[in-house]
C-alpha cells in the first residue's frame, strides 16, 4: 500500500472516481471501541470525494453516504486492474477499509 500525500486528496478522490464505474465496495470500520464493524457489503459505488472546507472523505455508495471525519492519513493499493483497497485513518484514529471489486 502506499501512501497519499494529504495535498493530492481531493485530485486523488476525482481520479479514482473516474475508474468505478459499474464497481462495488465494501466498507470495514475498525477501532479498539467497536472492533471490525461491516457498513456496506458489496453496494454500488458512486465516487470517493475530499472535501477540503469540511477536511472529510465521503464515500458515495447505492443507499448509503459514509463520511470519514478529520483524515489523518490514506493509503491505497492499486494494480493494473485499478483500485482494490483504500484505507483511512480518521481523527479518532478509527480505520476504514474500504474494498472494491
Amino acid at each position: 500500500m502506499e501512501a497519499v500525500k494529504k495535498s493530492d486528496w481531493a485530485a486523488f478522490g476525482k481520479r479514482v472516481t473516474k475508474g468505478l464505474t459499474g464497481k462495488q465496495a465494501e466498507i470495514e470500520v475498525d477501532s479498539l471501541e467497536i472492533g471490525a464493524q461491516i457498513q456496506a457489503e458489496w453496494v454500488r459505488i458512486f465516487g470517493v470525494d475530499y472535501d477540503r472546507k469540511d477536511d472529510l472523505f465521503e464515500v458515495a455508495l447505492e443507499g448509503l453516504d459514509h463520511l470519514i471525519n478529520k483524515p489523518r492519513e490514506v493509503f491505497a493499493e492499486e494494480s493494473a486492474s485499478g483500485l482494490s483497497l483504500l484505507a483511512i485513518v480518521d481523527g479518532e484514529g478509527t480505520r476504514h477499509l474500504i474494498r472494491f471489486r
